[in-house]
């Protein structure tokens, strides 16, 4: 070929070479506008519009959408009312498109330089994550830590020690350290969640292994009782407080993973300082573990009538889905108002199939006996067989 005299273009090659390119651009453009529309219709980043899950709940739900889908993330009316926590009279069940809903605190969590230093801002991680943002968005950035970072006690010596106050970032909090922390029952009116659950020479230090005040109060041993010697090895404790129950379990060589939120205290730092491992999650979202593998789930207090009815359900039944078949479930004290636990929950969990191997109710009184709440304390177990 003669470099210096390439052959001429054909002009009609030209021509439709042009028009296609031409096809090409418009329909791209065209694809676009169809995929953003279609997107923003399904997730709308105005702050001002209706939350997408209470469009769902208040229409009827789409065709093409499964109606256990609807109402598992349709809003859930909190039964007590507004809740500070939440910020909420109620509760968003995730499945992370309620990120979307929320895209003032969203775009405030997710504005930092990449590479750099996080923002300090725990509350509104915390803030978006019981709002049904969960799991949290990951971020390109790093966390606060302590200036002057004391590293944890050894095991055994961890298990009962209080961590150093340095091992915490404090600036979420209204106490600044672990002292103020202990002595708040004392000092502080109103609510706090655990509000004693940090002095571990108190009540902490007998928890489950004491003498039995009353028939709700089953032992760690008496529990461990139920099932094949040295077959309960790993569990979960879901809103576990400061991980008294894992660190009982740890002494009996039981793995017991605990589920927290720091609502106004570091309640996932002081569970690591004490040497066992805490979860950071919401009572809302799916458990992370795999069909018919842990051993034992424990829960006080946290899963009870404060929760809405339908996702009190739909968490009973992934409790279930994730203890094995022979695993145990202990309800401890669980409360509610005395017509709702014989109209409401106990038939609700009691629908779910497990056995029972006790089953106890007593008067709750701290609040007054003329609201007439109740606690059950179960010990339930998964059938072995036909436990489908």
């Amino acid at each position: 070929m003669d470099v210096q005299n390439p052959p001429k273009t054909n002009p009609i090659f030209s021509y439709y070479k042009n028009v296609f390119f031409l096809f090409l651009l418009l329909s791209s453009n065209l694809l676009t506008l169809l995929i953003s529309t279609t997107f923003s219709s399904y997730y709308n980043p105005n702050p001002n519009s209706q939350h997408p899950a209470a469009a769902v709940a208040a229409a009827d739900p789409p065709p093409d959408l499964p109606p256990e889908f609807v109402a598992f993330t349709a809003p859930q009316k909190l039964p007590f009312g507004f809740n500070h926590n939440f910020g909420s009279d109620q509760i968003l069940p995730p499945v992370g498109s309620h990120c979307a809903a929320f895209a003032a605190d969203l775009r405030s969590y997710m504005s930092y330089e990449v590479n750099g230093s996080c923002p300090d801002d725990e509350v509104l991680a915390q803030k978006l994550l019981l709002r049904g943002c969960e799991p949290l968005p990951r971020r390109r950035c790093r966390p606060a830590a302590p200036a002057h970072y004391a590293e944890p006690r050894p095991l055994p010596e961890s298990l009962w020690t209080t961590p150093p106050d340095n091992s915490v970032v404090w600036t979420a909090y209204t106490c600044k350290n672990y002292t103020c922390l202990i002595n708040r029952r004392q000092e502080q009116k109103g609510f706090d969640d655990c509000k004693d659950c940090f002095d571990l020479n108190g009540r902490e230090r007998s928890r489950w292994t004491a003498v039995a005040q009353s028939n709700l109060d089953f032992s760690i041993d008496e529990v461990l009782a139920a099932a094949a010697p040295g077959t309960i090895r790993i569990g979960l404790d879901i809103g576990g407080g400061t991980a008294t129950f894992a660190v009982r379990m740890r002494e009996r060589n039981v793995t017991v993973v605990t589920t927290s939120m720091n609502l106004n205290g570091p309640f996932s730092s002081f569970i690591a300082g004490r040497g066992v491992v805490p979860l950071y999650l919401s009572i809302s979202q799916r458990l992370p573990f795999f069909d018919n593998t842990v051993d034992i789930v424990h829960s006080m207090h946290v899963l009870s009538g404060w929760v809405p009815a339908r996702l009190l359900h739909f968490a009973m039944f992934d409790i279930y889905r994730v203890v094995r078949p022979g695993g145990l479930f202990w309800l401890d004290h669980f409360f509610s108002g005395g017509g709702e636990m014989a109209e409401v929950h106990a038939p609700l969990i009691e629908s779910v199939g497990w056995k029972k191997v006790k089953w106890e109710f007593g008067k709750k009184l701290d609040r007054g006996a003329h609201l007439n709440e109740v606690y059950l304390s179960a010990l339930l177990q998964k059938p072995i067989d036909n436990s489908w």
